[in-house]
């Protein structure tokens, strides 16, 4: 039996797309080991979770982490549509589902600009619907919400 020694992931869109599919099949260990300790995750717009996210404890564990309390526990699905890479940046297409502890349905369409060096992604840009993402994940803070 032929072995071969595992190599480090460094290939930027082989990282991001493992990734990904850590978040789909929900792997800690993977999510946390794709980030480098001092990567940055800019979520524009002015929802709570809006803002540059500093570190990669603080994406994990703030930002990421406080996404998965508004979703209902199972219902996510995660799937990735394509990427695009050109050195050590990559984009990413992927839709996410799931229902919301709000009752609602979330379906949208994302977007992140990802850059990884020394196969650690070191920051990213999401871009979403965020009009979807306030309607239905933060209904309490929008216009006219409980």
């Amino acid at each position: 039996m032929n072995e071969t020694p595992q190599t480090p992931l460094t290939d930027p869109r082989a990282v991001v797309i493992r990734y990904v599919e850590a978040v789909r099949d929900g792997d800690a260990d993977v999510i946390r080991d794709s980030f480098a300790p001092d990567a940055t995750w800019h979520y524009p717009g002015s929802l709570p979770t809006s803002k540059i996210w500093q570190g990669r404890d603080a994406i994990v564990d703030d930002f990421l982490g406080s996404m998965g309390t508004v979703f209902v526990p199972g219902t996510v699905r995660i799937e990735l549509v394509s990427t695009i890479a050109e050195g050590e940046r990559v984009v990413a297409e992927w839709t996410s589902k799931a229902q919301t502890v709000h009752g609602a349905a979330y379906d949208n369409r994302c977007i992140g600009i990802y850059t990884v060096r020394e196969g650690r992604i070191t920051s990213v840009i999401e871009y979403a619907d965020t009009h979807h993402v306030a309607a239905t994940l933060f209904p309490q803070e929008a216009p006219g919400g409980n």
